[in-house]
């Protein structure tokens, strides 16, 4: 199944769309907004796919094009964001580049950070900012989002509480973030709104690609028009979903509607390139001892997407250009 949300007031107008993301369908009877069918997804679930599969047989009344530029988020505001870096090899990479020792407890224990969550951008929003020389970047992701997690969940149980999947796009601000972390408190100014793909997608969806635990297709990532990385989310993935998911809820139980991130996504084989910006920079300081890659400017456009073995978009894209803020 494969719903978003269109663009109405804080949280959109929840919407059906066929497979083929041709077309979708306004579903008030069932719920207003995803939130609310998260909130009462044992009932309304079923009767989602039921009009899902009316969709895509084409038999569906009222249909509407579908336009990724009319998409929110699929959230566009939720009650928790939780990213982790969940592609260790990516982390040791970073730190390697600054002459920094990683610390052996990275490869065991999840690094994971609450980010904003009271305005996701749609998949089409700008990146706003006020300065390129805030080291504006981009970060290719999955999340997943959860229904209710109780406290103490183990990874074996975790992944039952998977409903839905998306696409990210963790804007950071790469500049800001040395002083924020050198206060010991965590990131802040440096991680502005992220962007979500225009589709969330049951995990049913990519078939064979999803074992339970990882998504076994590659992410594509363009940045002005060409190529940039298209790592395998499946590979070199050290924290799985449910380990993530069991990481959150140690201490609390969580709330239906939570986003969980996958951190960028990262391989090993360099090969395949990279999902963010950062990183191609730190190997190239490894090699050259400089980075020659800047960082976005304005103007500058990043796209974000996921493709099935037939080569059909799995999530929509995220496709975005950096904007200059000109303030409130």
């Amino acid at each position: 199944m494969k719903l978003a949300s269109l663009k109405q007031g804080r949280d959109g107008q929840l919407v059906v769309v066929s497979r083929d993301l041709q077309h979708v369908l306004p579903v008030p009877e069932i719920a207003e907004t995803l939130q609310q069918a998260l909130d009462n997804w044992a009932e309304t679930a079923p009767r989602l796919q039921a009009i899902y599969e009316e969709l895509n047989a084409g038999v569906r009344h009222g249909m509407q094009d579908f336009d990724p530029a009319a998409c929110a988020a699929p959230l566009p505001r939720a009650y928790q964001w939780a990213d982790g870096s969940a592609y260790v090899n990516h982390v040791e990479l970073v730190r390697k580049a600054r002459g920094a020792e990683m610390p052996p407890q990275f490869w065991t224990d999840p690094l994971m950070y609450q980010g904003m969550s009271d305005g996701f951008l749609g998949p089409r929003d700008a990146i706003l900012a006020g300065s390129e020389d805030w080291g504006i970047d981009f970060e290719g992701e999955i999340a997943v989002i959860t229904d209710d997690v109780p406290m103490g969940v183990t990874p074996e149980a975790a992944g039952e509480h998977i409903k839905l999947m998306m696409l990210v796009n963790d804007v950071s601000l790469r500049n800001l973030i040395p002083a924020e972390l050198g206060k010991g408190f965590g990131f802040f100014q440096s991680k502005p709104a992220s962007a979500f793909s225009p589709v969330a997608i049951t995990p049913d969806e990519l078939g064979s690609a999803w074992d339970g635990h990882k998504v076994h297709r590659p992410l594509t990532v363009h940045l002005n028009g060409t190529l940039f990385g298209e790592p395998d989310a499946g590979v070199d993935m050290t924290f799985d979903f449910p380990t993530l998911i069991a990481h959150v809820a140690k201490t609390r139980h969580v709330g239906a509607g939570t986003i969980i991130g996958s951190g960028t996504v990262s391989n090993l084989d360099r090969s395949k390139g990279s999902c963010c910006l950062a990183e191609r920079r730190m190997l190239e300081i490894l090699a050259d001892g400089k980075p020659s890659t800047p960082f976005m400017a304005f103007g500058d456009r990043v796209r974000i997407e996921m493709f099935d073995a037939q080569g059909e978009s799995l999530f929509g894209a995220i496709d975005q250009q950096v904007q200059h803020y000109e303030g409130p």
